[in-house]
């Protein structure tokens, strides 16, 4: 039985600050970016204690150029174990 896969929140907010760095952006750009009224939702994506919703992680995807796998997991990590179809 092939394992449940599971998003590390920690990780992925560690990796969104990583990739607003990286694009030499505030905390405040990408809450104007994304129309949101504050920073705070920005700020709990990055400590890890919520994720974008799937609008949102579409717009971060564009707004740094990259997938949203990447958002999610970072490229370094590969899944372990090849998917499989579904079967009930």
């Amino acid at each position: 039985m092939m394992d449940y896969p599971v998003l590390d929140t920690k990780a992925t907010g560690e990796r969104i600050k990583e990739l607003r760095m990286a694009h030499n952006l505030k905390v405040e750009d990408i809450a104007l970016y994304m129309g949101l009224e504050s920073v705070q939702a920005v700020y709990k994506w990055q400590r890890g204690e919520s994720l974008p919703s799937v609008d949102n992680l579409y717009a971060l995807s564009k707004l740094f150029e990259t997938s949203i796998d990447d958002i999610l997991k970072g490229k370094e990590e590969e899944d372990e174990s090849p998917l499989l179809p579904f079967c009930a």
